[in-house]
């Protein structure tokens, strides 16, 4: 989830952004109504007064067009600056505060004719199609209904003066606006708990999936298996190959296992040419047993010779005196066997 969300793929109706960006101009279209109109019929008294009377020089007629886009623009800020705000809170509110580089980033599969076909007749294609034809339904309906019952009042506003004619018909067209943008909110909060189960059922994983993540992730579990087995194999050959060489074996008893070699004057310390713990530690005890390899229980000793000392390496300063004792022990004896 997280990797698809930093690629920019999330839950997301864009009905739901535009249905509530309707709903917020209506509203504010509805709370400022008046003030519009007056605004406008203000307005157009002066563009009128000022353009249509011929009596505004030619050069001055760019200048007062100007002003009265701006003057337009003025009566209508409020609309399209919460527009803009509800549209941005509707997005944040759907994904949280989301910026992906991936999404914008051009591929290959959109160029690609037949990829656009396979789009084009799937069966989300399909869904879209649907719903489309729905909204149109539902919306275009519920409209007509709320507007058939104006309809006489429409017809009255022609014998009044023209601001009380624009405010009726503007005051129409709000609660027909507003029952159709209430239609589609419903739909569109429809639609968003649709994504975001068709998101989340994408986003589910097959066993399949699973088993290569988790192969990716962790490795092949068979060929972990195997690679562990492989490698019991060659620590007891390695076992069964060093420890007939060994000058003594230091038990736990069963434990651990420690083979030590020393030879005189050749090796500078005695030397660890086998360890091993558990199972390992009584096969290790078992071939020295069997090749005739002094055995001698020393737990502490064992313990850290096994914890302190790799394979190859020659026993540390301080277990110089331990292992030390345990050798004249097995020096004493005149025939190999346990000590």
């Amino acid at each position: 989830m997280q990797e698809a969300r930093r690629k920019g793929q999330v839950a997301k109706s864009k009905d739901l952004s535009a249905a509530v960006v309707l709903m917020a101009a209506v509203t504010v279209f509805f709370i400022s109504s008046e003030n519009a109109v007056t605004g406008m019929e203000r307005h157009l008294s002066w563009y009128f007064a000022n353009c249509i009377s011929f009596n505004l020089p030619d050069k001055h007629l760019p200048g007062v067009f100007l002003k009265s886009l701006f003057d337009i623009f003025l009566i209508f800020a409020p609309v399209l600056l919460v527009s803009v705000f509800f549209a941005v809170m509707a997005n944040v509110v759907q994904t949280g505060f989301l910026l992906s580089g991936d999404s914008l980033m051009p591929k290959s599969d959109r160029l690609n004719p037949l990829e656009g076909l396979k789009k084009m007749f799937s069966v989300n294609s399909l869904v879209e199609l649907l719903k489309s034809i729905l909204k149109v339904v539902v919306v275009g309906l519920v409209s007509y209904l709320v507007a058939v019952k104006y309809i006489p009042e429409l017809l009255m506003v022609f014998y009044k003066n023209p601001s009380q004619e624009m405010l009726e018909i503007l005051d129409v067209l709000i609660v027909v606006a507003a029952a159709g943008g209430g239609a589609y909110l419903i739909l569109a909060v429809a639609d968003f708990y649709y994504q975001r189960f068709d998101f989340l059922k994408s986003m589910r994983m097959s066993k399949q999936e699973i088993k290569d993540e988790y192969k990716q992730t962790e490795g092949d579990p068979q060929i972990k298996g195997w690679l562990r087995k492989r490698q019991r194999e060659i620590s007891m050959n390695k076992i069964r190959e060093e420890v007939p060489r060994a000058t003594v074996v230091v038990t736990n008893p069963i434990h651990y296992a420690v083979a030590l070699r020393y030879q005189e004057g050749v090796t500078g310390a005695p030397i660890v040419i086998a360890k091993g713990a558990g199972d390992i530690a009584l096969r290790l005890k078992a071939i020295a047993v069997k090749s005739s390899v002094p055995v001698a229980e020393n737990p502490p000793l064992a313990r850290s010779l096994f914890q302190q000392v790799d394979v190859g390496r020659e026993i540390p300063v301080e277990l110089y005196q331990s292992v030390a004792e345990v050798m004249a022990m097995v020096l004493k004896i005149d025939k190999r066997g346990i000590v």
